[in-house]
């Protein structure tokens, strides 16, 4: 009884192990359930035998199983004594991987085979490609091909290809294929083939005499010729416009400030735009020669065809000039010998009228007539001082010519008017000649104006009598009659009298120093105060123009000068023989700014001031003076 007992234990046992075993085996695969729309699916298959697994694929009929079902699957699959052996636990799930792998391609097919029909309502991808004009999708392959050429022409001969013909400072010509444009600035443009693009030009003209033109043609300051097919517009800007009689013109036609002559075997498609002026400006040649011979080579004179309008005009200046020598010699005679004896103020005035006459026009802008009259004194001032520069050129010729009637300011302009057009017509040399006259003309005029009008004043000032006071002669000798106390006395009073009297000299009486020696003792102090506010750090650093402003009113109040009025001997004084005190000294300062925002003009005005005065001067009463030797400055 006990081995028949003991082997029904041993073989229960097992049963329930086998049974465990099993039951966790089928639990394991249960997280990865690859699909929740066929959920019964896959216990149905485990619980089925192998030889009945394609029954699997029978839920494919029903879209989605109820959820409740999945519970009692595994009960199912636990009554199951020969559900699957322990030793292949990998083949039912192979097959049962294939099955599912088997639906998903399945259901795949079915989709690309359902969706594969619409595949060809998508719009085809060269559709863009087609809106593009036939002229460059026939000569396209040839961009990348352009020709270009600065200062000389482009040509493309009949038969070549090129992707475009750009000439800049030339003339472009195409005969063969272009699929691009043809463009030329300050030239013409000629095309007798096939253009994809446009015809262009820019200070020049453009003509089509043959083949074809994709796009426009167009002419800036120039005429447009048309004997072809134009699928664009024909343009013309200040010029004419002409059509041959093989044109069609599928575009506009757009002409303005000239006229349109079209031949009566010409074809327009399109609107013709004609916006008169009342009058035509015609070709261009004589502005294109003139850019191209003169302004590119900087000068504004030269030989060549289309140029004599330029002649013509600096010959009528020229015989203006010769007027003005004729009815005004003194002036013109003053003005060069300024010129020749002040030659630094002269440039010095003219620097100042550039920087200053915009200043003039703006503030004179707030009355009606203050702006016109700047505007036209300063043109006749050039006019009158590019006589004025003639005749100082010409001076350095008449000179050795005598006293003669060669030396009237006539012939002084006529020889020096010709020697500067010549000049004109130099490269480079022409138009620095041109500007420095004129510039320099007007500086020289102004200039002689202000000394003139010094002398004026000087001559009007009262003489001043330099007669000292009368003094009284003691006589030496006592007269007959006079008592010895009177005669001790007289001798004693003339005694006294006999005395050297000590003369004070007046400050503001010595030499007033000039321009160029105050800026150099100006330049000196900033110099030092540069020197000093850069030993501060960086975070401690000063105000330059602060700085000096302490610097000078210190010295000036202390000492009456500056180091650099050390070094060149000069001082500080007040025109009223008082001494420089603080305020004077501040005012002075503050009036140094007010000399400082006009480009520095109060400051430059001691140069034109008869009384050797600044701004700031003319503020505080101050005058600066050089000091005699042996005054000490300390």
């Amino acid at each position: 009884m006990k081995t028949p007992a003991r082997t029904f234990f041993l073989a229960a046992l097992a049963s329930w192990m086998a049974l465990t075993a099993a039951a966790l085996a089928q639990n394991d695969p249960a997280p990865a359930a690859p699909d929740q729309s066929t959920p019964a699916a896959q216990p149905s298959a485990t619980t089925a035998d192998p030889q009945t697994a394609p029954a699997a694929e029978e839920p494919k009929a029903a879209p989605v199983a109820e959820q409740p079902a999945a519970p009692e699957a595994a009960p199912a699959s636990a009554a199951e004594p020969e559900m699957r052996r322990l030793d292949q636990p990998a083949a039912e799930e192979t097959e049962t991987s294939a099955a599912t792998n088997d639906e998903a391609t399945s259901t795949d097919e079915q989709k690309v085979e359902t969706q594969a029909p619409d595949a060809p309502e998508a719009p085809p991808a060269p559709a863009p490609k087609a809106e593009r004009k036939w002229e460059r999708q026939q000569f396209n392959r040839h961009a990348g091909n352009e020709r270009v050429s600065i200062w000389q022409d482009s040509t493309l001969a009949e038969g070549e290809e090129a992707g475009a013909v750009v000439s800049i400072v030339g003339s472009s010509t195409s005969a063969g294929k272009v699929s691009d444009a043809v463009v030329s600035i300050l030239g013409s443009s000629t095309s007798s083939g096939h253009v994809g693009g446009a015809v262009v030009s820019v200070f020049g003209s453009s003509r089509m005499t043959d083949g074809s033109v994709g796009d426009a043609v167009v002419s800036v300051l120039g005429n447009t010729y048309v004997n072809g097919r134009v699928r664009g517009d024909v343009v013309a800007v200040l010029g004419n416009v002409e059509l041959g009689p093989q044109a069609e013109v599928h575009g506009q036609i757009v002409c303005v400030g000239g006229k349109v002559n079209r031949d009566a075997a010409a074809q327009v498609h399109g609107q013709v735009n004609n916006i008169a002026m009342g009058f035509s400006f015609g070709g261009f040649e004589w502005l294109h020669a003139w850019i191209s011979q003169c302004l590119l080579y900087g000068r504004p004179l030269a030989f060549g065809p289309h140029l004599m309008w330029a002649w013509w005009i600096a010959i009528g200046f020229f015989v203006l000039y010769l007027a003005f020598a004729l009815l005004f010699p003194r002036g013109i005679v003053r003005c060069a010998e300024t010129l020749e004896q002040r030659p630094g103020f002269s440039i010095l005035t003219a620097f100042l009228v550039t920087l200053l006459a915009p200043a003039a026009v703006v503030i004179l802008a707030i009355t009606v007539i203050g702006t016109p009259a700047v505007i036209l004194g300063l043109f006749v001032a050039g006019l009158f001082g590019k006589a004025a520069m003639f005749a100082w050129v010409g001076r350095r010729i008449t000179r050795f010519l005598g006293n003669g009637p060669l030396a009237h300011p006539f012939f002084a302009v006529l020889i020096g008017g010709v020697i500067v057009l010549l000049l004109y017509t130099v490269p480079v040399v022409g138009f620095v000649v041109a500007k420095l006259t004129s510039w320099l003309g007007v500086g020289i005029v102004i200039y002689t104006l202000i000394l003139v009008m010094q002398r004026n004043k000087a001559a009007r000032l009262p003489a001043v009598a330099a007669a000292a006071p009368a003094t009284t002669i003691l006589p030496a000798v006592a007269p007959l009659g006079a008592t010895g106390a009177s005669a001790s006395m007289s001798t004693a009073d003339a005694g006294v009298a006999s005395a050297p009297v000590s003369v004070v000299v007046s400050a503001a009486t010595l030499t007033r120093a000039g321009f160029w020696i105050r800026a150099a003792a100006s330049l000196i102090d900033a110099a030092i105060v540069a020197v000093a506010v850069n030993l501060f750090p960086d975070r401690w650093e000063p105000n330059f123009l602060l700085s000096f402003a302490t610097y000078c009113v210190v010295l000036w109040a202390t000492k009456a000068t500056t180091i650099g009025g050390i070094v060149c001997s000069l001082k500080v004084v007040r025109l009223d023989d008082r001494k420089l005190d603080w305020p004077t000294a501040l005012v002075r300062v503050l009036g140094g700014f007010i000399s400082l925002i006009p480009a520095g003009l109060g400051f430059i005005w001691v140069a034109f001031d008869d009384q050797r005065q600044s701004w700031h001067d003319k503020i505080a009463g101050t005058t600066v003076v050089y000091v005699p030797r042996g005054l000490s400055l300390l």
